[in-house]
């Protein structure tokens, strides 16, 4: 049994010329007596809930997913370095600039590896084997697909600085990953370990991020890991939850508080940071579940009344803007099953009421973003 009031974080040991740190185990009982904790359990848990009961009554839920995962891939890539904004994640690759297509690529990488790794879910329990995979999903063809997509490291790496001799943390050695990697699988998996979920996640992203099993990539597998982990465990139905976020506000304050576990072995203050992120992110969602819903009644009333005979294929287009709010005539046409110029009549109008907007400027093959939807994200 692990008490929160006694936790020891690790070790270091000699290698040549620098250390490394080694970090306890994790696949036990955890205590606390710090109440704190267990009203911020309550609370974040008591939101993560009404989030859950709130796309459980919505209806075509996965209407908006794709947004949510749009966004979550453009934020945990960011913190990583990645310069893609929503806008740009959402446009066709033909339509990104030579030079920022890498990025661009990195993001689409990230949307696929969430929905494979949540397919998966279905047959395969959060695992080393489903970690792997994602994350060679994750580095395919960008610029990372040199550093062992899909293995864990069979070398040193560090966190930090230009070279291991100034680095800010160096993770354990390379031979212990596997030990390591295999304690926390058990400990996501184990059904006698009586932790609260949102707690055992909690550990468990420090503990990924402290093993940091890959050569690149550990950030975004890290922080993805949290929402597999909610889904697996039916504490969402959908992924609707993301903390990349609440960490990217503050990326410092997110770095200082996995360090102090380390450095400090408060463990105790990284769960109430985490635990609040939970609720914080929580209730962002909801809000923007909201907003989505009214925007969608009222642009379906809207349509309703001003568009005649045209406001079915009109609403048809609606529905398919809100999984992906980048469209062409061509494309309207084909998703209403109608000609050129009828597609291109319904594209008028939805421009002419604000809610599409052509940006590419273009005579043909003209792209038009449903905005004032995409912005909701954004809030």
């Amino acid at each position: 049994m692990i008490a929160l009031e006694s936790y020891l974080s690790g070790h270091y040991e000699q290698a040549a010329g620098y250390k490394y740190f080694v970090p306890s185990k994790i696949d036990d009982e955890w205590t606390w007596n710090d109440p704190a904790i267990s009203r911020l359990l309550e609370r974040a848990s008591r939101r993560l809930g009404e989030l859950n009961s709130y796309s459980r009554f919505l209806p075509n839920i996965y209407l908006f997913i794709l947004l949510h995962v749009t966004k979550e891939a453009v934020l945990s890539s960011r913190i990583e370095g990645t310069q893609t904004h929503m806008d740009e994640a959402l446009l066709p690759q033909s339509e990104i600039r030579e030079e920022r297509r890498n990025d661009w690529q990195e993001v689409h990488n990230y949307i696929d590896a969430i929905n494979d790794a949540i397919g998966k879910l279905d047959s395969l329990p959060i695992s080393s084997r489903l970690i792997r995979s994602t994350h060679k999903r994750l580095l395919s063809s960008v610029r990372g697909e040199h550093k062992m997509p899909g293995e864990y490291r069979t070398s040193q790496n560090w966190i930090g600085g230009n070279a291991i001799a100034d680095a800010r943390f160096i993770p354990p050695h390379h031979q212990l990953i596997g030990d390591l990697m295999g304690d926390l699988e058990k400990f996501l998996n184990n059904p006698n370990v009586n932790v609260p979920d949102l707690v055992k996640i909690a550990i468990a992203h420090y503990q990924f991020e402290t093993i940091h099993p890959f050569l690149d990539g550990n950030g975004r597998i890290g922080r993805l890991l949290i929402t597999l982990y909610m889904v697996q465990e039916k504490m969402l139905d959908k992924p609707l939850l993301y903390l990349s976020t609440y960490f990217e506000k503050r990326k410092d304050l997110y770095y200082d508080n996995l360090n102090s576990v380390r450095v400090h072995n408060d463990m105790s203050h990284w769960i109430k940071y985490f635990l609040l992120g939970i609720e914080q992110t929580a209730t962002l969602a909801i809000q923007t579940l909201t907003k989505i819903i009214q925007f969608k009644e009222e642009i379906e009333n809207h349509i309703r009344t001003h568009y005649g005979r045209r406001s079915s294929n009109a609403i048809l287009l609606v529905h398919r803007l809100l999984q992906n709010p980048v469209i062409t005539v061509d494309d309207a046409a084909q998703i209403c099953g109608v000609s050129y110029k009828a597609a291109n009549d319904i594209v008028r109008l939805l421009c002419q009421d604000s809610y599409l907007e052509e940006f590419t400027g273009q005579s043909r093959n003209r792209l038009f973003s449903f905005k004032p939807y995409a912005d909701l994200f954004l809030e």
